[in-house]
């Protein structure tokens, strides 16, 4: 199964655009999931989200809604000791996404490490302590260097049972170019959009405001299609969230894709 979603969904200048205009801010989320079967959250890479916040998501969205959940930043962030204490973080983030598991909610958890984090025994041995700290969750690795896109990484991986992420954004030296890659069993995409002229001096915001043509997501139908011929389940969201951008592209790749699939079209979640 293939979904499409974005990444994210409480956005302002998204009313109008995506949200009919008077949509409050805590009503977002249920009229999102009426239009896509699943939803990347971002905001937890910044801090850790309550039970009770998690809860309610799960309460507020459809039975077979999906979320893929961002883990804390202070997870995924190397520590400087060099015993590699686990933050508390990693700790209290299992403790309290219990809600979505509970209610076979969450597809993934998704590992964002930075540039720095570069193929080292020392990186090596801390994906292997995330891994028997998270042992019981689906995890999702995005290398933001283009170091680890080799085979030993998805050896690695494989054997860790950790999926590998996709990505599309800018090429520049160092950063991971597109691939079709699987490792473990969930195929997964991400789309942060290929604005070159912020990619390093915009925030945010600024650095995801990209619109794709249908040119360049043809190619990436067809990657998705060889990606879930190897798992159960594919997911890909889209990052370049000013203006709703992302959920225009969201709706132009499930097009895509459901052109693709024919009368077998139920593989597209939508």
């Amino acid at each position: 199964m293939i979904y499409v979603g974005t990444s994210g969904y409480s956005y302002k200048d998204w009313i109008g655009p995506f949200y009919p205009e008077g949509t409050k801010q805590r009503d977002m989320l249920e009229v999102y999931a009426l239009h896509f079967p699943c939803v990347e959250i971002n905001a937890t890479y910044y801090s850790v989200f309550s039970e009770k916040t998690f809860a309610g998501m799960a309460e507020r969205t459809p039975k077979k809604f999906r979320f893929s959940i961002k883990a804390p930043g202070t997870a995924t962030h190397l520590p400087t000791d060099t015993r590699m204490r686990l933050h508390a973080d990693v700790k209290y983030f299992r403790e309290n996404i219990e809600p979505l598991v509970e209610q076979k909610k969450l597809s993934a958890v998704l590992m964002q490490f930075p540039n720095s984090f570069k193929p080292t025994d020392r990186t090596i041995a801390y994906l292997e302590k995330l891994r028997d700290a998270w042992d019981d969750l689906c995890l999702v690795a995005e290398f933001r260097n283009r170091a680890w896109q080799t085979n030993e990484t998805l050896e690695l991986l494989s054997r860790l049972r950790i999926s590998w992420c996709n990505v599309d954004q800018p090429q520049f030296k160092g950063l991971l170019h597109p691939s079709s890659d699987v490792t473990d069993g969930r195929g997964y995409v991400r789309f942060h959009g290929r604005n070159y002229k912020k990619w390093w001096t915009g925030d945010n915001t600024t650095r995801y405001d990209y619109l794709y043509s249908k040119e360049e997501l043809e190619p990436w139908a067809d990657r998705l299609i060889d990606v879930d011929a190897e798992v159960k389940e594919t997911l890909s969201f889209f990052n370049n969230h000013r203006r709703a951008q992302a959920a225009q592209n969201a709706d132009m790749l499930t097009a895509m894709l459901k052109t693709r699939f024919g009368k077998n079209a139920a593989k597209i979640v939508a």
